[in-house]
Protein backbone atom coordinates (compact mmCIF):
# COMPACT_ATOMS: atom_id res chain seq x y z
CA UNK A 1 0.00 0.00 0.00
CA UNK A 2 2.91 2.76 0.92
CA UNK A 3 4.57 1.47 -2.46
CA UNK A 4 1.44 2.24 -4.25
CA UNK A 5 0.44 5.40 -2.09
CA UNK A 6 4.51 6.67 -3.15
CA UNK A 7 4.12 6.17 -6.83
CA UNK A 8 0.77 7.75 -7.11
CA UNK A 9 2.20 10.53 -5.17
CA UNK A 10 5.03 10.76 -7.20
CA UNK A 11 3.37 10.60 -10.40
CA UNK A 12 1.35 13.17 -9.41
CA UNK A 13 3.96 15.29 -8.52
CA UNK A 14 5.68 14.54 -11.86
CA UNK A 15 2.67 15.37 -13.61
CA UNK A 16 1.31 18.97 -11.79
CA UNK A 17 4.36 20.90 -13.40
CA UNK A 18 3.60 19.27 -16.47
CA UNK A 19 0.00 20.80 -17.20
CA UNK A 20 1.19 24.11 -17.20
CA UNK A 21 4.08 23.66 -18.86
CA UNK A 22 2.31 22.90 -21.95
CA UNK A 23 0.96 25.80 -22.03
CA UNK A 24 3.53 28.06 -22.91
CA UNK A 25 4.29 25.91 -25.43
CA UNK A 26 1.03 26.50 -27.13
CA UNK A 27 1.67 30.01 -26.94
CA UNK A 28 5.07 29.83 -28.46
CA UNK A 29 3.93 27.97 -31.39
CA UNK A 30 0.46 30.31 -31.99
CA UNK A 31 2.80 32.59 -31.73
CA UNK A 32 5.50 31.26 -34.53
CA UNK A 33 2.45 31.02 -35.94
CA UNK A 34 1.07 34.67 -36.34
CA UNK A 35 4.58 35.57 -37.09
CA UNK A 36 4.98 33.14 -40.56
CA UNK A 37 1.69 34.26 -41.22
CA UNK A 38 2.57 37.99 -40.98
CA UNK A 39 5.69 37.70 -42.99
CA UNK A 40 3.76 35.66 -45.68
CA UNK A 41 1.51 38.75 -46.00
CA UNK A 42 4.54 41.49 -45.84
CA UNK A 43 6.14 39.14 -48.70
CA UNK A 44 2.54 38.61 -50.58
CA UNK A 45 2.31 42.70 -50.29
CA UNK A 46 5.55 43.61 -51.57
CA UNK A 47 5.29 40.87 -54.67
CA UNK A 48 1.54 42.93 -55.52
CA UNK A 49 3.50 46.15 -54.96
CA UNK A 50 6.62 44.74 -57.53
CA UNK A 51 3.53 44.07 -60.49
CA UNK A 52 2.30 47.43 -59.62
CA UNK A 53 4.92 48.95 -60.29
CA UNK A 54 5.28 47.14 -63.06
CA UNK A 55 2.31 48.38 -64.27
CA UNK A 56 3.53 51.93 -64.34
CA UNK A 57 6.10 50.99 -66.44
CA UNK A 58 5.28 48.93 -69.21
CA UNK A 59 3.26 50.50 -71.93
CA UNK A 60 3.70 51.83 -75.52
CA UNK A 61 4.11 55.22 -75.11
CA UNK A 62 7.90 55.96 -73.75
CA UNK A 63 7.56 57.99 -70.26
CA UNK A 64 11.09 58.15 -70.11
CA UNK A 65 12.46 59.64 -73.64
CA UNK A 66 9.00 60.93 -74.78
CA UNK A 67 7.98 64.42 -75.01
CA UNK A 68 5.30 63.94 -72.86
CA UNK A 69 6.59 61.08 -70.73
CA UNK A 70 5.44 62.83 -67.70
CA UNK A 71 1.82 64.02 -68.47
CA UNK A 72 1.44 60.70 -70.05
CA UNK A 73 2.25 58.81 -66.95
CA UNK A 74 0.22 60.93 -64.72
CA UNK A 75 -2.77 60.72 -67.05
CA UNK A 76 -3.01 57.36 -68.31
CA UNK A 77 -0.63 54.90 -66.46
CA UNK A 78 -1.24 56.05 -62.50
CA UNK A 79 -5.02 55.99 -63.42
CA UNK A 80 -5.39 52.63 -65.02
CA UNK A 81 -2.85 51.10 -61.89
CA UNK A 82 -4.64 52.49 -59.35
CA UNK A 83 -8.23 50.91 -61.19
CA UNK A 84 -6.62 47.69 -61.33
CA UNK A 85 -5.45 47.97 -57.86
CA UNK A 86 -9.31 48.77 -56.69
CA UNK A 87 -11.47 46.84 -59.42
CA UNK A 88 -8.63 43.55 -58.95
CA UNK A 89 -9.64 43.39 -54.55
CA UNK A 90 -13.18 44.72 -55.10
CA UNK A 91 -14.53 41.52 -57.35
CA UNK A 92 -12.22 39.13 -55.64
CA UNK A 93 -13.77 40.41 -52.06
CA UNK A 94 -17.28 40.06 -53.57
CA UNK A 95 -16.51 36.46 -54.88
CA UNK A 96 -15.93 35.30 -51.60
CA UNK A 97 -19.14 37.40 -50.41
CA UNK A 98 -21.25 35.41 -52.81
CA UNK A 99 -19.51 31.91 -52.17
CA UNK A 100 -20.06 32.66 -48.26
CA UNK A 101 -24.04 33.25 -48.65
CA UNK A 102 -24.56 30.63 -50.53
CA UNK A 103 -22.03 28.46 -49.10
CA UNK A 104 -20.75 27.08 -52.61
CA UNK A 105 -17.37 27.23 -53.99
CA UNK A 106 -18.85 28.03 -57.03
CA UNK A 107 -20.73 31.31 -57.21
CA UNK A 108 -19.01 34.51 -58.00
CA UNK A 109 -21.16 37.42 -59.75
CA UNK A 110 -19.67 36.15 -63.36
CA UNK A 111 -21.72 32.81 -62.20
CA UNK A 112 -24.57 34.23 -60.68
CA UNK A 113 -25.62 37.00 -63.25
CA UNK A 114 -24.94 39.86 -61.61
CA UNK A 115 -22.55 41.12 -64.38
CA UNK A 116 -25.35 40.35 -67.16
CA UNK A 117 -27.81 42.63 -64.77
CA UNK A 118 -25.25 45.56 -64.66
CA UNK A 119 -24.82 45.06 -68.07
CA UNK A 120 -28.44 45.69 -69.06
CA UNK A 121 -28.60 48.73 -66.52
CA UNK A 122 -25.61 49.99 -68.57
CA UNK A 123 -27.40 49.79 -71.92
CA UNK A 124 -30.72 51.02 -70.16
CA UNK A 125 -28.84 54.33 -69.15
CA UNK A 126 -28.03 54.38 -73.24
CA UNK A 127 -31.24 54.16 -74.60
CA UNK A 128 -33.78 55.85 -71.81
CA UNK A 129 -31.18 58.81 -70.94
CA UNK A 130 -28.32 58.89 -72.94
CA UNK A 131 -27.17 62.62 -71.46
CA UNK A 132 -26.34 60.69 -67.96
CA UNK A 133 -23.05 61.07 -66.78
CA UNK A 134 -20.57 58.44 -65.33
CA UNK A 135 -22.10 58.57 -61.60
CA UNK A 136 -25.64 58.72 -63.33
CA UNK A 137 -24.66 54.96 -65.08
CA UNK A 138 -23.10 53.74 -62.11
CA UNK A 139 -25.97 54.18 -59.79
CA UNK A 140 -28.26 52.76 -62.59
CA UNK A 141 -25.90 50.05 -63.26
CA UNK A 142 -25.53 48.90 -59.29
CA UNK A 143 -29.59 49.16 -59.20
CA UNK A 144 -29.81 46.26 -61.91
CA UNK A 145 -26.85 44.32 -60.41
CA UNK A 146 -28.55 44.11 -57.19
CA UNK A 147 -31.94 43.15 -58.42
CA UNK A 148 -30.46 40.55 -60.08
CA UNK A 149 -28.24 39.20 -57.25
CA UNK A 150 -31.53 39.38 -54.88
CA UNK A 151 -34.04 37.38 -57.60
CA UNK A 152 -30.60 34.65 -57.63
CA UNK A 153 -30.61 34.40 -53.83
CA UNK A 154 -34.42 33.81 -53.98
CA UNK A 155 -34.36 31.43 -56.62
CA UNK A 156 -31.99 29.56 -54.68
CA UNK A 157 -34.22 29.79 -51.83
CA UNK A 158 -37.78 28.36 -53.67
CA UNK A 159 -35.64 25.00 -54.95
CA UNK A 160 -34.40 22.14 -53.19
CA UNK A 161 -30.84 21.89 -54.14
CA UNK A 162 -29.23 18.43 -54.40
CA UNK A 163 -26.09 19.20 -56.37
CA UNK A 164 -23.23 22.17 -55.54
CA UNK A 165 -23.16 22.23 -59.39
CA UNK A 166 -27.02 23.53 -59.44
CA UNK A 167 -26.23 26.68 -58.08
CA UNK A 168 -24.10 27.99 -60.58
CA UNK A 169 -25.71 26.68 -63.41
CA UNK A 170 -28.43 28.39 -61.75
CA UNK A 171 -26.65 31.68 -62.11
CA UNK A 172 -25.63 31.11 -65.93
CA UNK A 173 -28.82 30.13 -67.65
CA UNK A 174 -30.26 33.42 -65.52
CA UNK A 175 -26.97 35.84 -66.85
CA UNK A 176 -27.32 33.94 -70.44
CA UNK A 177 -31.01 35.16 -70.66
CA UNK A 178 -30.22 38.69 -69.31
CA UNK A 179 -27.21 38.78 -71.66
CA UNK A 180 -29.77 37.65 -74.78
CA UNK A 181 -32.21 40.55 -73.50
CA UNK A 182 -29.39 42.72 -74.04
CA UNK A 183 -28.15 41.96 -76.74
CA UNK A 184 -31.58 41.86 -78.59
CA UNK A 185 -31.93 45.61 -77.06
CA UNK A 186 -28.79 46.32 -78.49
CA UNK A 187 -29.42 45.46 -81.91
CA UNK A 188 -33.12 47.45 -81.91
CA UNK A 189 -30.85 50.36 -81.25
CA UNK A 190 -27.88 49.62 -82.95
CA UNK A 191 -25.89 49.47 -79.97
CA UNK A 192 -23.82 46.34 -80.31
CA UNK A 193 -20.79 47.79 -80.92
CA UNK A 194 -21.33 49.26 -77.68
CA UNK A 195 -22.58 46.16 -75.37
CA UNK A 196 -19.35 44.09 -76.81
CA UNK A 197 -17.17 46.71 -75.67
CA UNK A 198 -18.62 46.02 -71.91
CA UNK A 199 -18.46 42.72 -72.51
CA UNK A 200 -14.59 42.36 -73.11
CA UNK A 201 -13.44 43.84 -70.06
CA UNK A 202 -10.29 46.09 -70.83
CA UNK A 203 -8.17 48.92 -68.73
CA UNK A 204 -7.39 50.42 -72.17
CA UNK A 205 -9.89 53.64 -71.60
CA UNK A 206 -9.07 54.04 -68.01
CA UNK A 207 -7.50 57.43 -67.56
CA UNK A 208 -7.74 60.31 -65.52
CA UNK A 209 -11.34 61.73 -65.23
CA UNK A 210 -12.92 58.00 -65.91
CA UNK A 211 -12.13 56.36 -63.10
CA UNK A 212 -12.28 58.38 -60.40
CA UNK A 213 -15.65 56.50 -59.35
CA UNK A 214 -13.59 53.45 -58.67
CA UNK A 215 -12.90 54.46 -55.42
CA UNK A 216 -16.50 53.43 -54.28
CA UNK A 217 -15.48 50.50 -54.50
CA UNK A 218 -12.27 50.25 -51.97
CA UNK A 219 -15.64 51.44 -49.60
CA UNK A 220 -17.25 48.36 -50.52
CA UNK A 221 -14.35 46.38 -49.78
CA UNK A 222 -13.64 47.97 -46.22
CA UNK A 223 -17.27 47.22 -45.31
CA UNK A 224 -16.66 43.82 -46.48
CA UNK A 225 -14.04 43.85 -44.08
CA UNK A 226 -16.33 45.27 -41.42
CA UNK A 227 -19.60 42.90 -41.95
CA UNK A 228 -17.21 39.66 -42.35
CA UNK A 229 -18.15 37.82 -39.10
CA UNK A 230 -22.18 38.86 -39.82
CA UNK A 231 -21.62 37.50 -43.56
CA UNK A 232 -20.08 34.10 -42.21
CA UNK A 233 -22.99 33.43 -39.73
CA UNK A 234 -25.44 34.18 -42.44
CA UNK A 235 -24.28 31.86 -44.96
CA UNK A 236 -24.95 29.51 -42.38
CA UNK A 237 -28.76 29.87 -42.59
CA UNK A 238 -31.42 32.01 -41.28
CA UNK A 239 -31.82 29.93 -38.41
CA UNK A 240 -28.64 29.55 -36.51
CA UNK A 241 -28.46 33.20 -37.68
CA UNK A 242 -30.73 34.32 -35.81
CA UNK A 243 -30.33 32.37 -32.75
CA UNK A 244 -26.71 33.93 -32.61
CA UNK A 245 -28.32 37.29 -32.87
CA UNK A 246 -27.59 37.88 -36.10
CA UNK A 247 -30.51 39.93 -38.40
CA UNK A 248 -30.14 37.82 -40.94
CA UNK A 249 -32.53 38.93 -43.71
CA UNK A 250 -30.58 43.02 -43.14
CA UNK A 251 -27.35 41.16 -43.42
CA UNK A 252 -27.75 39.26 -46.58
CA UNK A 253 -29.67 42.12 -48.28
CA UNK A 254 -26.49 44.39 -47.19
CA UNK A 255 -24.51 42.14 -48.38
CA UNK A 256 -26.05 41.49 -51.48
CA UNK A 257 -25.96 45.40 -52.29
CA UNK A 258 -22.31 45.21 -51.72
CA UNK A 259 -21.61 43.09 -54.76
CA UNK A 260 -24.00 44.88 -56.45
CA UNK A 261 -22.36 48.40 -56.29
CA UNK A 262 -19.26 46.47 -56.70
CA UNK A 263 -19.89 44.93 -59.92
CA UNK A 264 -22.10 48.05 -61.49
CA UNK A 265 -19.26 50.30 -60.64
CA UNK A 266 -16.60 48.03 -62.35
CA UNK A 267 -18.83 47.08 -65.18
CA UNK A 268 -19.29 50.97 -66.25
CA UNK A 269 -15.53 51.87 -65.75
CA UNK A 270 -13.83 48.66 -67.07
CA UNK A 271 -16.50 46.04 -67.79
CA UNK A 272 -16.48 42.24 -67.63
CA UNK A 273 -13.80 40.51 -65.10
CA UNK A 274 -14.93 37.24 -65.21
CA UNK A 275 -14.20 34.48 -62.77
CA UNK A 276 -12.03 36.86 -60.52
CA UNK A 277 -14.53 36.40 -57.64
CA UNK A 278 -14.39 32.40 -58.60
CA UNK A 279 -10.80 31.82 -59.14
CA UNK A 280 -9.05 33.90 -55.89
CA UNK A 281 -10.79 32.59 -53.07
CA UNK A 282 -10.97 29.05 -54.05
CA UNK A 283 -7.26 29.43 -54.97
CA UNK A 284 -6.86 31.32 -51.16
CA UNK A 285 -9.24 28.84 -49.26
CA UNK A 286 -7.01 25.45 -50.98
CA UNK A 287 -3.85 26.93 -49.51
CA UNK A 288 -4.95 28.45 -45.93
CA UNK A 289 -8.35 27.10 -45.13
CA UNK A 290 -11.44 28.56 -44.31
CA UNK A 291 -10.80 31.05 -42.27
CA UNK A 292 -12.85 34.09 -43.58
CA UNK A 293 -11.69 36.75 -41.98
CA UNK A 294 -8.21 35.54 -41.96
CA UNK A 295 -8.68 34.79 -45.46
CA UNK A 296 -9.64 38.53 -46.70
CA UNK A 297 -6.50 40.42 -46.97
CA UNK A 298 -5.05 37.68 -49.37
CA UNK A 299 -7.89 37.58 -51.35
CA UNK A 300 -7.50 41.29 -51.98
CA UNK A 301 -3.69 40.76 -52.61
CA UNK A 302 -4.42 37.96 -54.87
CA UNK A 303 -7.23 39.75 -57.01
CA UNK A 304 -5.10 42.58 -57.26
CA UNK A 305 -2.16 40.01 -58.56
CA UNK A 306 -4.05 38.24 -60.81
CA UNK A 307 -6.18 41.11 -62.98
CA UNK A 308 -2.69 42.88 -63.06
CA UNK A 309 -0.73 39.95 -64.06
CA UNK A 310 -3.71 39.85 -67.30
CA UNK A 311 -3.39 43.15 -67.86
CA UNK A 312 0.12 43.30 -68.58
CA UNK A 313 -0.30 39.82 -70.13
CA UNK A 314 -2.53 41.52 -72.31
CA UNK A 315 -0.20 44.57 -73.17
CA UNK A 316 2.55 42.80 -73.98
CA UNK A 317 1.74 40.01 -75.75
CA UNK A 318 0.92 41.70 -78.94
CA UNK A 319 2.40 45.07 -78.55
CA UNK A 320 1.91 47.72 -80.05
CA UNK A 321 -2.31 45.99 -80.00
CA UNK A 322 -3.96 45.06 -76.33
CA UNK A 323 -5.49 41.90 -75.85
CA UNK A 324 -8.08 42.29 -73.12
CA UNK A 325 -7.63 41.26 -69.75
CA UNK A 326 -11.03 39.78 -69.53
CA UNK A 327 -10.01 37.12 -72.17
CA UNK A 328 -6.87 36.19 -70.07
CA UNK A 329 -9.06 36.10 -67.14
CA UNK A 330 -11.51 33.49 -69.17
CA UNK A 331 -8.51 31.12 -69.65
CA UNK A 332 -7.65 30.93 -66.48
CA UNK A 333 -11.29 31.03 -65.00
CA UNK A 334 -12.12 28.09 -66.69
CA UNK A 335 -8.69 25.98 -65.88
CA UNK A 336 -9.44 26.60 -62.28
CA UNK A 337 -13.28 26.05 -62.49
CA UNK A 338 -12.06 22.67 -64.28
CA UNK A 339 -9.97 21.87 -61.78
CA UNK A 340 -12.32 22.38 -58.74
CA UNK A 341 -14.69 19.77 -60.03
CA UNK A 342 -12.02 17.76 -60.48
CA UNK A 343 -11.41 18.06 -56.91
CA UNK A 344 -14.50 17.56 -55.89
CA UNK A 345 -15.08 14.38 -57.57
CA UNK A 346 -11.84 12.58 -56.40
CA UNK A 347 -12.95 13.89 -52.96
Amino acid sequence: MSRDVERGMTASSVGAPALPSRRPDGRIRSAVGEARGALALVAASLIVAALLAASLLVGVYDISSGEFGAEMFWITRVPRTVALLLAGAAMATCGLVMQMLTQNRFVDATTSGTTEWAALGLLATAILAPQLGLVGRMVVSSAFAFVGAMAFMLILRRIVIRSTLVVPLIGIMLGAVVSALTTFLAAQFNLLQMVSTWFLGSFTQVVRGRYEVLWVVAVVTLLVFLMADRITVAGLGKDIATSVGVRYEWTLVAATALVAIASGVTTVVVGFLPFLGLVVPNVVSMIRGDNVRGNLPWVCLGGVALVTVGDLIGRTVRIPFEVPVSLVLGIVGAVVFITILLRQRRG
